[in-house]
């Protein structure tokens, strides 16, 4: 009798802690259950916290630890447990991305220790955001053991996260400021008009770079890389700074001389670039052709100086030609690799008609080839434009380049030569070029006859800019 009454009774308490439990769930009550469960839990331990700001309080430079955490705290699954969370739109429409709400305290857990993240905002009289910073909330008896790996387990995170929602974007400077809009460039190295061998010399120095960091900090450098970019417009110098920073995902941040007020505010700007990021200044010779409010020496700080001691950063300057330019800017430290770019040559003609038109052989190559022996030229831009313009027909796109070719070597204003005396040749010394090159691509116009050709498959060849300088 003893037995059973002693069964009963404990099935009956297995049935009210199921019931209750149900309760719990239905209700919703079971979380206030295990908040304040681990309420009362801490009040055993001693913890201690450590403070991530957003910006460093000496130079008020972003701290990258700072978003870091952000995107490791927004990604934890218990986020969704968090008092108030504010839903934003992804890249995508229907994509929904979650993020902390100000004041609010999620909760982790590693290597079987509990940690605590705050979001801590603090705000003004007029409702501004003063400081924003992540507090880690940790038991000192836990702190040595899990810290370290606990740290680098966010690193790792984040940059996994970083890679999966990369957007490049392009910084503008404007007032002393950065502006920055999406940058959306379709420019690659695949596409670039480039001789192969060095198209794959380039792609491994700049692989190789992103590896060297350790190498660059042993041998007492900045794990910087500097490339000057040299050649007439229209070369594909900005297509090349595109398809790099495309390849490596770095953002691009444009410095433009103009809006700079001085040699400080060059180095603010300087500053406030992010790792992983392209610095470019395109046109050099023609800033120093003209008058500037930033010094030549300071300048040259920029390029190499003490404040330019921020790691993993490409700088990139182009320019039209070298004549003129200070030695100095050009010796080794300041620019490790420079890039010639050439007007077309047949090789590069070829490339730009198999990616252009789809074409890799045609009757009219031999013809295009022999012009370009003649030692007429054009730059790749020019061509290209010739080829978008009649892409729907290849053979017109490229009678239209021949007439094109035959302008610029033999200009039409020369065949008046022996009739008018020496005016056609004053005509082409007054007219400006962009005058000439319209009248060249109206008699091209008006000279054109359709027709059609056969055209077979060739391997293509491309043209060759060389490194200078390495």
């Amino acid at each position: 009798m003893f037995p059973l009454k002693l069964w009963f009774i404990f099935f009956s308490i297995l049935c009210s802690i199921f019931l209750l439990r149900l309760f719990l769930h239905r209700s919703g009550l079971i979380y206030a259950v295990r908040r304040f469960a681990d309420w009362f839990e801490d009040r055993f331990h001693v913890h201690q916290h450590l403070k991530v700001p957003e910006f460093n309080d000496s130079t008020h430079q972003e701290n990258q630890f700072y978003r870091r955490v952000s995107l490791y705290v927004n990604s934890l699954a218990s986020l969704e447990d968090s008092d108030f969370t504010n839903l934003f739109s992804g890249k995508k429409p229907i994509d929904i991305v979650l993020s902390l709400d100000d004041d609010q305290v999620i909760f982790d857990t590693f290597l079987g220790a509990r940690v605590s993240w705050l979001n801590r905002v603090q705000r003004d009289a007029a409702n501004q955001v003063v400081t924003r910073s992540f507090v880690l909330k940790i038991r000192r008896k836990d702190k040595r053991r899990v810290l370290k790996p606990y740290l680098q387990q966010i690193h790792g995170v984040s940059d996994d996260i970083e890679q999966r929602r990369k957007e490049l974007k392009i910084h503008n400077n404007c007032g002393g400021r950065w502006k920055s809009v999406p940058f959306n460039h379709p420019a690659s190295f695949d596409s670039m008009v480039m001789d192969s061998d060095l198209k794959s010399k380039i792609r491994y120095d700049l692989e190789t770079f992103l590896k060297s960091k350790q190498y660059y900090h042993k041998i007492g450098r900045v794990w910087r890389r500097n490339y000057l970019l040299c050649g007439p417009s229209g070369t594909g110098k900005s297509s090349f700074i595109a398809a790099v920073a495309n390849l490596l995902s770095y953002d691009v941040f444009n410095v433009d001389l103009s809006q700079v007020r001085d040699d400080a505010d060059l180095n603010m700007l300087l500053l406030h670039t992010t790792c992983k990021s392209l610095i470019v200044i395109e046109h050099l010779d023609r800033y120093f052709s003209e008058k500037s409010k930033v010094s030549s020496s300071g300048f040259l700080n920029f390029m190499d100086g003490i404040l330019n001691f921020q790691d993993e950063r490409i700088m990139i300057f182009t320019m039209n030609t070298k004549e003129g330019i200070d030695s100095n800017l050009l010796r080794p430290g300041r620019i490790d690799v420079c890039i010639h770019f050439p007007m077309c040559d047949f090789n590069s003609f070829k490339d730009l008609a198999c990616n252009y038109l789809g074409v890799k052989e045609h009757k009219l190559f031999p013809q295009v080839e022999e012009i370009f022996q003649s030692g007429a030229t054009m730059s790749p831009a020019e061509i290209g434009e010739l080829m978008l313009a009649n892409r729907n027909s290849p053979s017109r796109a490229l009678k239209s380049v021949i007439t094109a070719l035959k302008t610029a070597s033999s200009p039409a204003d020369l065949t008046y030569a022996s009739e008018d005396g020496g005016a056609a040749a004053h005509w082409k010394e007054t007219v400006p070029k962009e005058f000439r090159k319209l009248y060249g691509f109206l008699r091209m116009k008006s000279c054109k006859k359709p027709g059609s050709f056969d055209h077979d498959d060739a391997d293509m060849i491309e043209r060759r800019p060389i490194i200078l300088n390495e």
